[in-house]
């Protein structure tokens, strides 16, 4: 693309988006705990909090909170294992696994 042709909206914004710069704060566990607290409470993520906290606009709309973690392939043949299942079939265990989650947040906490 040449200079004089103009960009479409949306990547005019990925490209301010480009030049962003990721900061990382080491604050106490207890500091983190609050912030993720009260971002949940909020319905937004602990982000979104830290820019609402430093005066910061926030532009995103909001979005729907999930869990993630990073599985390895070991953590599949866990759990693949754990439900009885052909580990190549990651879609049901990514399926047993919600639902295991889900269940534990059903039960009476003992922990």
């Amino acid at each position: 693309m040449t200079k004089d042709t103009k960009l479409p909206e949306k990547w005019q914004q990925e490209k301010k988006a480009l030049k962003a710069v990721q900061v990382a704060f080491d604050l106490g566990a207890e500091i983190q705990l609050q912030i993720r607290r009260e971002a949940v409470d909020r319905g937004i993520n602990p982000s979104d909090r830290v820019r609402q906290i430093l005066g910061l606009p926030v532009h995103r709309k909001p979005q729907r909170l999930r869990l993630s973690i990073s599985l390895t392939e070991e953590d599949f043949l866990f759990l693949a294992d754990k439900f009885n299942l052909d580990p190549g079939n990651k879609v049901e265990i990514k399926h047993l696994a919600a639902e295991l989650l889900v269940e534990h947040v059903s039960k009476p906490q003992t922990e």
